[in-house]
């Protein structure tokens, strides 16, 4: 039975795991829009952010008080309820999907072993999905609320592509679930570690599933690109169309909320391609024993691979154009769709081979 002092500790414990993930989440949001800002800077031979501290390090704080003390302007036929309540929902949703996701090991306090995760659910992978699919419903109210043709057209648009690659996103990684029998990250994580063996050989390569799984993780970053509205998907937000899209009628705090949640919805995403297929906080441990810097270290790799994804969204943004509308939607539909059920069958097909 559990004692009080156990209770409290992991009460405690649990408290502290929040209190440092919201506070790295939204520092690190903070600083992809300046890295965002410098990376597709220097690919057009800009400057980027500079007056602001040095190298413009300051930048996202003067924006973020800039948010804060902007005027709020609200539209005169809104819905004013659903208007306030949509970019709520949006912040709400995207930060809940962290509660589950596995950023490090474990290491002892005593006679506690202390996981670097929040909470460990069974069904962590099925909660993200549950959680980040009911994001659609803040851009569709928003864009709905505003009473104003842009956000509608936008928040339609944007209903229509995340329910369409929604799909695709599913089937990329029931491969990822056949392969490991299990829905728990952690877990996930765990079959991924070691090295591939081939006939009993060992081999250099760690046994990630991005080398059984390339198809499904090709399926899943595209899938999640669009599920993110990011270019070349980011046709809900096209400026050149719509203005700004589903939020072109927010203004100051709320409008940072959107922004935020975007962000966070990335990091989300590139979280969930480390889980999957590389291999989590896995990595080189240099001989190291100490078991508090055993953890530290994967932090530090999972940290270094969710940075790597981050930085090829940049990339993308700066070099690909966007899509037509009707191109979006056929590429979802005839192209990923059959290429994620396809993995699905070879998958199965190899398994039963194999298990044979």
């Amino acid at each position: 039975m559990t004692t009080f002092s156990d209770a409290t500790f992991f009460l405690l414990v649990t408290l502290v795991k929040v209190v440092a993930i919201l506070f790295v989440l939204l520092t690190a949001i903070a600083y992809i829009t300046w890295l965002e800002r410098k990376v597709i800077a220097h690919i057009q031979s800009r400057w980027g952010p500079y007056r602001v501290g040095p190298y413009g390090l300051l930048q996202p704080m003067a924006d973020g008080i800039k948010f804060l003390f902007k005027e709020d302007i609200m539209p005169l036929e809104a819905d004013r309820l659903i208007y306030l309540l949509a970019p709520f929902l949006a912040f709400t949703l995207a930060f809940l999907s962290f509660a589950v996701i596995p950023f490090g090991g474990s290491f002892q306090v005593g006679t506690h072993t202390v996981f670097l995760q929040i909470t460990n659910l069974d069904v962590g992978l099925l909660f993200i999905f549950a959680v980040t699919s009911l994001g659609v419903y803040s851009i569709a109210l928003a864009g709905w609320s505003s009473n104003s043709k842009y956000p509608l057209f936008g928040g339609l648009r944007s209903s229509a592509q995340m329910i369409s690659y929604e799909l695709s996103l599913g089937l990329a990684v029931i491969g990822v679930i056949m392969f490991s029998g299990t829905l728990n990250l952690r877990d996930i994580v765990m079959a991924q570690m070691g090295t591939w063996h081939w006939h009993g050989a060992w081999t250099p390569l760690p046994h990630w599933n991005i080398f059984a799984q390339p198809l499904g993780f090709l399926v899943y970053f595209t899938a999640a690109i669009a599920e993110t509205n990011r270019v070349p998907f980011d046709l809900p937000e096209g400026e050149t169309e719509l203005v700004a899209g589903f939020h072109t009628e927010y203004s100051s705090l709320k409008f940072a909320m959107f922004f935020m949640s975007e962000y966070a919805n990335m990091i989300t995403v590139s979280c969930i391609a480390t889980l999957l297929f590389f291999g989590g906080w896995g990595g080189p441990s240099f001989g190291i024993t100490a078991p508090v810097v055993l953890a530290l270290l994967s932090v530090f790799w999972f940290a270094f691979k969710v940075f790597l994804f981050l930085f090829f969204y940049i990339w993308m943004r700066g070099t690909l154009p966007r899509f037509r509308y009707d191109q979006l939607m056929a590429f979802g539909w005839k192209v990923l769709l059959p290429i994620g059920f396809l993995n699905i069958l070879a998958t199965g097909l190899f398994l039963t081979w194999w298990n044979s």
